[in-house]
């Protein structure tokens, strides 16, 4: 690598080796701060026309649960699980969503395409 002004090394282009490590650095960190407020949050969604309403975290763990009672039926439980399944694949899809957005920074070609 050729030497730049001050004897340090330079990326072909001009590209300064230490402004490089300090974006990566900096990447790094928005990272990690954007993975700790994911896992923070609390996403709900519902099924059943609020019949079934949950609650899960960033880390897709079922915090709260509520089931009306007027939709337990004990000759239909399959409804129930059906309702159950569909309120917890639209959490997990909230916390997909979050996820997104919170790394879109992070992918190609704004970012440094870690994603």
């Amino acid at each position: 690598m050729a030497k730049g002004k001050g004897g340090r090394a330079q990326m072909p282009g001009g590209g300064n080796m230490n402004n490089l490590l300090k974006q990566a650095q900096k990447m790094q960190e928005q990272v990690q701060r954007a993975q700790q407020e994911l896992e923070e949050s609390v996403f709900s969604a519902s099924s059943g026309g609020g019949m079934v309403e949950m609650e899960i975290s960033g880390k897709k763990q079922l915090l709260s649960l509520k089931i009306d009672p007027e939709i337990v039926d004990k000759d239909d439980v399959e409804m129930l699980e059906d309702m159950l399944i569909a309120a917890f694949n639209a959490a997990i899809e909230e916390v997909e969503k979050a996820s997104e957005e919170k790394f879109k920074f992070a992918q190609a070609p704004g970012g440094m395409g870690m994603f």
